[in-house]
């Protein structure tokens, strides 16, 4: 669906992105993921002509990307930024609206496909969509921000950083969504991260960048059984080292005696044997939850922003 042959963007002497070549298929959930500056943003905004290649071809649909009018292109590839950006003057509703507004549908077309997608993501519709966005939660503002880039129901996703300024368990929760809506609407999805934790989660292919060119193109499996160069191998190790996400809940609360007291007994309850990932559905969802450690027998507060603490010390304040 989407092809680079030998592109190359250059500012002045530096070449961001040198000679890069790689199919993404009909379908596919294809990420770019590298250090910072090594080209995987602006190998993405190449796509939908928000940068302007220097040299070699994009091809969408077999034909070159500057064949096509570049706003169609753009109501064609649907994009998601780091910062949603929604217009803060409009209700949810006509956030959502704006490129079929655009495309001239009907209104009634509009407002079925308004309250689809708000269905999709779990957010319903009459309690949602006549609100302003600053009266939204930062998970729900990114959710509307993924739907609002499918309204007009385009084959392509563009997702730039999308999750990386959330909270650790709003991001897992959001990737978790994102999941279960591709399993859905089957579109071809192009994800920008800097996170291996997050790549390996989301990918059917990684493509991993360093400064500008491409290292290597591989499943989450081929990554962690056939590196294919010390790069990938030190990246790969650099990152997956710190996931925190199988550690156990006894390693995280502490252990002196909590006083559970009336309301609290209301938590979510998890034994100490779990892991950090099998709590955050729950403090998705609740203040905290209640542990119950075997080692000492006695019950633990964990709250949400002692897990926030915990995941930002363990990982040197970083996502």
């Amino acid at each position: 669906m989407i092809k680079f042959n030998n592109v190359s963007k250059r500012y002045g002497d530096k070449l961001a992105v040198e000679d890069v070549s790689f199919n993404i298929e009909q379908g596919e959930f294809f990420v770019l993921i590298g250090p910072s500056g090594c080209g995987k943003t602006t190998t993405l905004k190449m796509i939908n002509r928000l940068i302007a290649l220097t040299g070699g071809y994009i091809y969408f649909n077999d034909k070159p990307i500057s064949d096509y009018p570049v706003y169609e292109m753009r109501w064609d590839i649907g994009y998601v930024l780091q910062q949603i950006a929604l217009f803060p003057h409009m209700t949810i509703k006509e956030n959502i609206a704006q490129v079929p507004q655009m495309k001239k549908w009907k209104q009634q077309d509009i407002d079925k496909r308004v309250d689809e997608l708000l269905n999709m993501v779990n957010m319903e519709p009459e309690q949602f969509k006549n609100r302003k966005p600053d009266e939204l939660s930062g998970g729900q503002r990114q959710r509307i921000g993924v739907i609002r880039a499918l309204a007009a129901d385009p084959p392509v996703i563009l997702m730039d950083e999308p999750f990386s300024a959330l909270d650790p368990i709003s991001r897992e929760k959001l990737q978790d969504d994102l999941i279960e809506l591709q399993q859905k609407i089957k579109k071809t999805i192009v994800f920008v991260t800097h996170d291996i934790e997050e790549a390996m989660k989301l990918g059917d292919r990684i493509c991993l960048m360093n400064e500008g060119k491409v290292e290597q193109i591989d499943t989450p499996e081929g990554f962690m059984s056939n590196p294919q160069s010390d790069f990938v191998k030190q990246f790969m190790g650099d990152h997956l080292k710190r996931d925190t996400r199988n550690i156990k809940l006894r390693d995280v609360i502490n252990h002196d005696a909590a006083q559970i007291d009336e309301l609290q007994h209301e938590y979510p309850k998890l034994d100490g044997e779990a892991t950090i990932k099998d709590a955050y559905p729950y403090l998705a969802q609740h203040a905290a939850v209640i542990v119950t450690d075997k080692q000492d027998n006695k019950q633990h507060i964990l709250k949400r922003e002692d897990m926030f603490i915990y995941l930002s010390e363990t990982k040197g304040g970083s996502n």
